[in-house]
């Protein structure tokens, strides 16, 4: 039996904000998609459509997760409760959590539209960049804790390469820090965009990359940065990423004739990584369901992966080279970078 998202389960008042946006007739195209993408997904518990009309995100990244693997020609066993997701491709099982980023406590959440949103898109990126480093590193850290206490002795799991699949939602605008912040927490390395932006006669091949070290929280407290750089989290073979994972991927997607739904995306183009910005009624645009994702290799890792398993037109996967620690970054100059959808 097929699940139905939104057929609506709970009462009116429990809704995710997220959630009773996506009500009115204009998104039934999206919405019809969405339960597409999710024939076959297994309701274990039988509370996944409860859990995604109250809490929305953590479900809606499953599915999306469920369906990208589907198209990229991976095995999926969902027999059991925990972690999330074995897939398996080539003889080659992962394991695979699942989790997202919430935004901190007393903080504005992701889906907050009040009267300022507009005005608040930022137009430099340090501080939101900084939010996402915190929390990521809290949710990677977290779900290691969860590996390494229970996780790691279940039969199914032992032996196999554990990966964390991560969405950020941390905070409004989320959607744009694309791979600077998580790029900074596993590697230490950040690009440093708004240095570009002040100074762009100083960098004309794009913004640069530095070593941070540590970014430091409002309590002081300092977070180290570059938890791939060495052997601590051994246990941790990669890590999944997409900032572009939304609902608009959904209207992307859809492209029916008709909607007046127009696409404002940005794409990172080959040869040589060229930002372009394109704006196209949804008819009328292209993209994958796999575009956006982002797989960090741990250079450390007892349990590696082949590369190939997750090579996609337009994936992006960082990895070290073959002869020493330099990382690789594929498809790097040929990726959606961020994509928004607004509905006429």
């Amino acid at each position: 039996m097929e699940i139905d998202f939104f057929n609506p389960v709970i009462d009116s008042k429990e809704y995710h904000p997220n959630f009773e946006r996506l009500l009115p007739e204009k998104y039934i195209n999206a919405r019809r998609l969405f339960n597409d993408w999710a024939s076959g997904f297994s309701d274990r518990d039988g509370k996944l459509v409860k859990e995604f009309q109250s809490t929305f995100n953590s479900t809606f990244w499953e599915v999306y997760l469920y369906a990208a693997f589907k198209e990229m020609d991976f095995k999926i066993d969902l027999s059991n409760a925990t972690p999330d997701f074995l897939i398996n491709k080539c003889c080659s099982d992962i394991i695979i959590e699942a989790t997202i980023c919430n935004s901190a406590l007393g903080k504005v959440p992701e889906w907050d539209r009040t009267d300022d949103y507009q005005r608040s898109i930022p137009k430099r990126f340090w501080e939101l960049n900084k939010e996402a480093m915190i929390r990521i590193n809290n949710s990677i850290i977290s779900k290691v804790k969860k590996y390494e206490k229970s996780y790691s002795k279940l039969s199914h799991v032992k032996g196999k390469p554990f990966v964390i699949a991560l969405a950020p939602f941390e905070q409004r605008f989320f959607n744009l820090q694309n791979d600077r912040p998580i790029r900074a927490v596993l590697y230490d390395e950040y690009v440093n965009e708004d240095l570009a932006l002040d100074h762009p006669e100083l960098y004309p091949d794009g913004p640069p990359t530095e070593n941070l070290g540590f970014v430091e929280k409002e309590n002081g407290a300092e977070i180290p940065l570059g938890i791939f750089n060495d052997n601590q989290y051994e246990c941790l073979s990669a890590v999944i990423f997409n900032n572009a994972a939304t609902f608009s991927k959904l209207q992307a997607l859809a492209n029916k004739k008709g909607e007046k739904i127009m696409i404002s995306s940005t794409w990172s183009t080959p040869p040589d990584g060229k930002v372009k910005h394109i704006e196209k009624w949804s008819s009328d645009y292209e993209e994958k369901i796999t575009d956006g994702l982002m797989i960090f290799h741990n250079p450390f890792a007892k349990n590696k992966i082949d590369p190939e398993l997750f090579r996609a037109e337009r994936v992006c996967q960082v990895y070290p080279g073959d002869e020493d620690w330099t990382l690789i970054f594929e498809n790097y100059e040929d990726r959606l970078l961020t994509r928004t959808a607004y509905t006429f």
